[in-house]
């Protein structure tokens, strides 16, 4: 079927899906998404049947006055027969009654042409409440669903009890009228979803809206959801990203959705939900620090942790070739490791940020935030700071040849990829090439040159500068910084790093303008 969609903000024609089967429609709270679903069933009113788990499960003060809403049908069901009562409190009690109603007059119907010897020896056809039924089970298949005395009940394998629709949980409630309602939207339908993932488990949420497509293939499914699970579950998705609303004019800004790019469809619906600046960071939301402290440091933007830092550069460069499209600003952060200072600024020309501190363990350690623990802790400042510096200074003069090394492998590891992508005549002229390759490279001469520079700043107590390249995870430990702040462990003092960035206390003022100082915002 072919949806034209609403008039658009920028004075643009208004897009046509040609025949689609699946819209669904995403935007951020506020963007007018729901505003642009009540457009279209405006729209195709004559069409449109709207179903929604959140409202029916409840008793709602409006019926819903589509032309073949489960309201309308019901009320027509109980006006067509004294004996039925209009009183079921929600559209999920109406529902039910629908069915049971329907079962009733297919049994008398099929019970009569057999009376006259109509059937042709043919079965019973499926009822709806067959379809219900077998629809059901595939969804959860150790439960049943019975007819009894004018009554649907329930049953499972765990226990011989059986019950009414009132005992299911919420979860099963939802899936139940979505499976049912939609065998009562008409032929050819525009079925209107709102929030199809609402009370619906994840596990099996794909599979219960396939199959319920797969019931009614002459209906057109519009979603709308904030769910990206379900967004990228569609298979014969069109989306419409809805981004902002023009109330004066009834006008919108959308975008037919195509990530494109290198972003997975997941991650970019996801962000997509967002209003403000994207911030992508490595680690994960649960284990890492790096999602937990720059989301409490950069208040102004969404922080999105992807893994690895290939991930947070690759994703930050599709991000904003993109942005033309999107409007929204990205930005990564990555650790600085053994970067050299060309790489680091090559970086930040790509809008990735890069700290003047090895690695984000290193961010906790800047004197200007151990200082702002201390006092948070009721300790003396000045006392704490220069006794874990004292420490750190020992730990990496001990560790300086070490880390001289790691230095130089990592610098050779990139200038051995540079020279060995170059072109190359013949194979003899490789040979040759990467037989001088150790006389190009001179590892160690670099590395005399890295020891040189290392001794420099443990001679001068170069604090800072032992921080830009130390990389040691054992720093946080090793320095005895948790227990001069009157702290148990590490972790301890992670976590109160993080529990004074959640106010706005002198303290987290402090730590917040350390550690953008070391991203280089905020220098005057």
């Amino acid at each position: 079927m072919n949806i034209i969609l609403p008039d658009r903000m920028d004075g643009m024609p208004a897009q046509t899906l040609e025949d689609v089967r699946q819209v669904t429609l995403i935007g951020a709270n506020g963007s007018g998404k729901t505003r642009f679903a009540h457009w279209l069933v405006d729209k195709y009113c004559h069409k449109a049947y709207r179903i929604s788990a959140l409202k029916a499960l409840f008793p709602a003060t409006e019926r819903n006055e589509l032309e073949d809403s489960i309201d309308r049908q019901y009320e027509e069901a109980t006006a067509s027969s004294p004996y039925y009562k209009n009183d079921s409190a929600t559209e999920f009690q109406r529902l039910i009654f629908l069915l049971l109603h329907d079962e009733f007059l297919d049994l008398l119907k099929y019970k009569a042409l057999l009376k006259l010897d109509m059937t042709n020896g043919e079965k019973m056809p499926l009822t709806k409440f067959d379809k219900v039924a077998r629809m059901w089970q595939d969804i959860f298949p150790n439960n049943r669903i019975m007819r009894d005395g004018g009554k649907m009940l329930f049953t499972n394998e765990k226990t011989d009890e059986t019950f009414t629709e009132i005992k299911l949980s919420d979860g099963e409630k939802a899936v139940l009228y979505y499976i049912a309602a939609v065998l009562y939207a008409k032929k050819d339908a525009i079925i209107f979803v709102d929030d199809p993932e609402i009370y619906i488990h994840h596990s099996i949420m794909q599979a219960l809206w396939n199959v319920i497509e797969e019931m009614r293939p002459d209906c057109t499914f519009i979603y709308n959801t904030h769910d990206i699970d379900f967004v990228s579950s569609r298979t014969e998705n069109v989306c419409v990203w809805v981004r902002n609303y023009d109330l004066m004019h009834n006008a919108w800004d959308y975008e037919i959705v195509d990530a494109g790019g290198t972003l997975s469809d997941e991650l970019y619906f996801d962000l997509l939900g967002s209003r403000k600046p994207i911030l992508f960071v490595e680690g994960d939301a649960s284990h890492s620090i790096d999602s937990k402290l720059y989301s409490l440091i950069f208040t102004e933007y969404t922080v999105k942790p992807l893994g690895s830092c290939n991930k947070v550069i690759e994703s930050t460069r599709a991000f904003n070739d993109l942005q033309n499209f999107h409007h929204l600003d990205s930005h990564g952060i990555v650790d600085r490791d053994r970067r050299s200072d060309k790489e680091v600024q090559y970086l930040r020309d790509k809008k990735i940020l890069v700290p003047e501190v090895a690695e984000i363990e290193n961010i906790l350690m800047l004197e200007d935030v151990i200082k702002a623990v201390a006092r948070a802790r009721k300790k003396d400042d000045k006392y704490v700071a220069l006794k874990v510096k004292s420490s750190v200074m020992k730990m990496f003069k001990s560790d300086l040849r070490k880390q001289a090394l790691e230095h130089v492998r990592h610098r050779m590891k990139r200038m051995a990829g540079v020279c060995i992508d170059r072109r190359f005549q013949d194979i003899v002229s490789l040979e040759d090439h990467i037989s001088d390759l150790l006389n190009e490279l001179n590892p160690r001469a670099v590395y005399e040159e890295l020891c040189r520079e290392f001794h420099r700043y443990v001679a001068a107590g170069d604090y800072n500068a032992v921080l830009k390249v130390y990389n040691e995870k054992s720093m946080l430990v090793n320095s005895n910084v948790a227990a001069l702040c009157g702290l148990s462990n590490k972790d301890a003092y992670i976590r109160c790093v993080l529990q004074i960035l959640k106010g706005d206390s002198s303290s987290a003022q402090s730590i917040r303008k350390a550690i953008k100082a070391c991203f280089g915002i905020g220098k005057e």
